[in-house]
This record gives C-alpha cells, structure tokens and sequence, in this order.
C-alpha cells in the first residue's frame, strides 16, 4: 500500500511503514544509526547532504519504521553517467553501505523496495557493498575488495611493537625524518597534496567542495591531519571517527614519501592519536587484492577481511568492471599520470563526481 504522511512518500509492507529520509528525520536516522550494530559510519544521514550538494546526485536515503520507531536504514545514490552507466548504490562514495536493520524483516521490507525503486528509475543495477552477503540469487564480486580492520591496544607503545619489523623500521625512519602532525579545520592543505598523489596514480581527483562539505557536515567526527616537514605539507589524511572506529579514508602524500617515509609516519601519528584519545578499532579501508595499497596494510600485520558486492542486474546481463583494473582503463590511467597537476585538478572533477 502507498501513501503519504504530509510530507514524505509511504510504503506500507506489513507492519513495516518504509519512508524517504526528510529533515525532520534525520535525527531519529542518525539515533538509530549510532545504536545499530550493522551500521557503519557510511550509514548517516549527513551523506545525503554531502552527495547531493557535491555532486548534485539525487539520493533515496530509505528508512524503515514500526510502531513510529526506526527499525532499519538503507542508503540510496542514483549514479547516472554516460560513461560509467546507470546504477543505484548503496552506498556511493563510500565502502560499506546496505541495510543497517534492527530484524530481518525491516531489511527484506527495505530491500524489496529498493528494486522497486531500481526498477522505476530504470537502471541497469542495483549495488549493495556488504561485509557480509545477502542475497543468494544475486550477482556478486567477492574477490576484488577486501578492507582491513584491527583492535588497538590502550598503549601506543604496544601498538607500535605489533607493526612487522620491517614496517616499524619505516615507522622509526619517519620518526626521525622531522615529521609532524598538524590537525586542520578546513581541507585546503589535505586537498593539495591529495591532488598531486592521485594525479600520480592515475586517478582523477574529487574537488575541493566535497572535501570541505564532508568536514563542514560531519564537523568533529571528521578530522583532517597534515603531516609537515621543514614546515610544508607532504602528506594529509581526512578520518572518519564512529562509536569505537577510526577510519582514515582519503589520503595522499607527495613525490618525497619514499625518502622521509611519510605515509608510514603518517598513519602512526593517526593511530597513535585515536588510541590515546580512547578509540579501539583501527579501520584501514577498502583495498582491491594485489594492489599496493593492499601490499601496505598487510604489511602493517592487518589481516584482510573480504567485502562483498552485490548486484541486482536489471539493464545489463554483465556484471560492471568499473574500477582501475580494468584493461580498457589502462591508456586513461597512463595518460592522466602525465597531466600537468592544474590541468588534472580542473579536469578530474567532472570525472569522479561518477566515479562513486
């Protein structure tokens, strides 16, 4: 049955109301979110700010409710690009999304209604990225990302002698290397040496309006470090801060990494200030197997743990590779290492703003 409730679209599946998330809710969204224990940071309501204000997707942040309490929460991103296709995602931009419920009826009630919704606004898919599967009958990738999460000992000395020999021996050598660690309250300084270290990947870069819309909705649970040397900034990394977590999420160093161990330095520093300020889980993030990053967390005695996505395949029959290893991306890459950092830094924000 459909409905309204005077503002907000209803959809009634048994006792279950399922509601489009407005302003008036988000509070209650966010309660429930902080309570639950299936969700993650990526489940907030302040994405649909961030996305829609970044990159002016519209959004489907849907929100299942029972005896006038929230009993579930699925975050929705219509992604619709000429060259990267036509999807809803739960959650784009981000590495976890899916139903955060509080029982198995409020998800299916949720899911059901997502592919309703995939299905009117016509879509060639539907993602979820999960920690764990879902749906038997669905597509699904299980071999391409894992992410890398790790308790933290109260003692930042302790955390520091559970690094790998070798991987310490470059924490030391930023130590020594006269590195420092600022916090910002805004992103200019993170969003510069960002830029210039994804340019060096191939990547293009997310623009400057995203970064400092995340830290101007998410204020204090979004932190931004920048790591100096000699008094100019080499490396930044902007973290996320949920329940218990840290989890460092965009983060870039400049061309003298290698020499001065920056990036080693550099997520020390982080987990040494979490741990001291009371945090105990260190989420280092998504990764795709083989890749360097995936080689650097390991290497800091993470274990990885497989993330699944998974796709309800509507306009397509293929499942979509849409991600750097893919062949047919590899003379886009190649070129783009070579653009002049301003041309790259005008450019690449017309791209990733499709790139969820």
């Amino acid at each position: 049955m459909t409905g309204t409730d005077g503002r907000r679209e209803v959809y009634v599946v048994g006792g279950i109301a399922i509601k489009r998330l407005d302003d008036s809710a988000r509070g209650k969204w966010d309660s429930f979110v902080s309570a639950c224990e299936s969700a993650t940071f990526f489940h907030r309501a302040g994405w649909k700010t961030v996305i829609e204000e970044s990159f002016g997707h519209d959004c489907y942040f849907l929100y299942a409710e029972r005896d006038d309490e929230i009993c579930g929460v699925l975050p929705l991103v219509h992604l619709h690009s000429r060259l990267f296709g036509n999807a809803l995602i739960s959650n784009a931009f981000c590495v976890y999304g899916g139903a955060a419920t509080s029982d198995v009826e409020a998800q299916a009630a949720l899911y059901a209604e997502a592919e309703k919704l995939a299905a009117s606004l016509g879509v060639d898919y539907l993602e979820l990225r999960l920690r764990t599967p879902v749906h038997e009958d669905w597509a699904r990738k299980d071999d391409l990302y894992v992410t890398f999460r790790k308790t933290m000992d109260p003692d930042p000395e302790k955390n520091l002698a559970a690094i790998p020999r070798k991987q310490r021996a470059m924490v030391r050598k930023g130590l020594k290397s006269g590195l420092a660690g600022e916090l910002d309250e805004d992103t200019s300084r993170l969003h510069n040496v960002y830029a210039e270290s994804v340019r060096n990947l191939g990547t293009p870069v997310f623009s400057r309006k995203y970064f400092q819309t995340l830290k101007d909705v998410f204020g204090e649970d979004c932190e931004v470090l920048t790591i100096t040397h000699e008094g100019r900034p080499v490396a930044g990394v902007m973290s996320f801060y949920f329940r218990d977590e840290v989890v460092p999420y965009y983060g870039g160093g400049t061309s003298t990494d290698r020499k001065l161990a920056i990036n080693d330095f550099m997520y020390w520093d982080l987990m040494r200030r979490a741990c001291e300020a009371g945090y105990r889980v260190f989420d280092f993030g998504r990764s795709k197997r083989g890749t360097g990053a995936f080689n650097f967390k390991k290497h800091w005695g993470f274990e990885p743990e497989p993330l699944v996505h998974e796709y309800k395949l509507l306009g397509i029959n293929d499942l979509p590779e849409i991600n750097p290893n893919n062949p047919k991306y590899s003379l886009f890459i190649s070129a783009w290492r070579k653009l002049p950092l301003p041309v790259a830094n005008l450019v690449g924000p017309l791209i990733s703003r499709s790139l969820g």
